[in-house]
């Protein structure tokens, strides 16, 4: 039997979620609902409900709603409406990855046409947005990636996708990145996305008053920053956690909606594609569950409803 909807509760069905793996900073109390991202399709809309249709496409507003399940009744402050007009796996890897990128090319520096980014985990769904979105502005991207069996197939992926360089991590230790550096120029942004050394050789190559994002620490391994890129080339050292962003601007909604309209409008144009993705029936989650844990993998794993 259907629970009783309240005046201004709306009941979806979730189509399609997204499976995360991580250590996260918040983690709700068990037993629990996993599962951050996901696109649903409202079924039932309360009597005092106004900004949300039967129909319409929604995404969570915020982290930790737990989208690993088939239907749940929340209120519209808890979401955000999309169009229905771009691909269901773009809405679906739409609220997290994208909305990263986007405000760590937006927020930092002022990024013009011919400018240079340099990021690690350039293959992750940050990473492929990034290089992405960069690639629609005019800015140049330096990807760099971990050495593996199928480095020139990935290679090649992210170039198609718009990568202007992509390189090992070895390759940031080397003399041939002053070559490179004849090609485009220096970073004025480094993203970094793993820590450890990979973080502390991005910042060795970024220009003087640049500045490196740190938005993940997939290598668990603490940022260690040399003093000479402080005193002498005055670079700055950043945070970015996109759920606090979000939490921030919660009664901002035009900044939040602001920037979804303009990934949706980069979707639609074909500038922006959803990551690799493996569909897999919420059935066989176990599956998903697995796969996820395998190294050099660079497919989302997607429980179909």
């Amino acid at each position: 039997m259907r629970p009783s909807l309240w005046n201004q509760d709306v009941s979806f069905n979730i189509n399609i979620n997204i499976n995360i793996l991580c250590t996260y900073a918040i983690l709700p109390d068990l037993p629990a609902v996993g599962g951050n991202e996901g696109v649903g399709q409202v079924i039932e809309v309360g009597t005092k409900v106004k900004t949300v249709k039967v129909g319409d496409w929604v995404i969570p507003r915020d982290a930790g709603l737990g989208t690993w399940r088939t239907m749940v009744i929340l209120s519209t402050d808890d979401l955000v409406t999309l169009p229905s007009d771009i691909p269901l796996l773009s809405a679906a890897t739409l609220g997290v990855n994208p909305c990263t990128a986007f405000r760590m090319l937006s927020d930092f520096e002022d990024l013009r046409p011919g400018d240079t980014v340099i990021q690690n985990a350039a293959n992750s769904g940050v990473g492929q947005a990034v290089i992405q979105i960069a690639a629609a502005k005019g800015v140049h991207t330096i990807n760099v990636v971990r050495d593996r069996p199928d480095l020139s197939q990935l290679t090649d992926r992210l170039k198609a996708m718009g990568a202007t360089h992509v390189i090992k991590e070895e390759t940031l230790r080397r003399p041939e990145m002053k070559e490179l550096f004849k090609l485009c120029p220096r970073p004025k942004l480094a993203l970094n996305g793993v820590g450890g050394k990979s973080a502390t050789e991005l910042l060795r190559h970024l220009q003087s008053g640049g500045t490196m994002v740190t938005y993940g620490g997939m290598a668990k391994q603490p940022v260690t920053v040399p003093v000479s890129a402080l005193i002498f080339k005055d670079v700055k050292v950043r945070g970015f956690w996109v759920t606090q962003w979000k939490r921030d601007h919660r009664h901002n909604d035009e900044a939040l909606h602001s920037m979804l309209d303009e990934l949706c409008t980069l979707i639609r144009a074909g500038n922006l594609s959803p990551p690799s993705c493996t569909e897999v029936s919420i059935e066989d989650f176990h599956k998903a569950l697995h796969n996820a844990m395998k190294p050099y993998i660079s497919s989302k794993q997607v429980l179909v409803m």
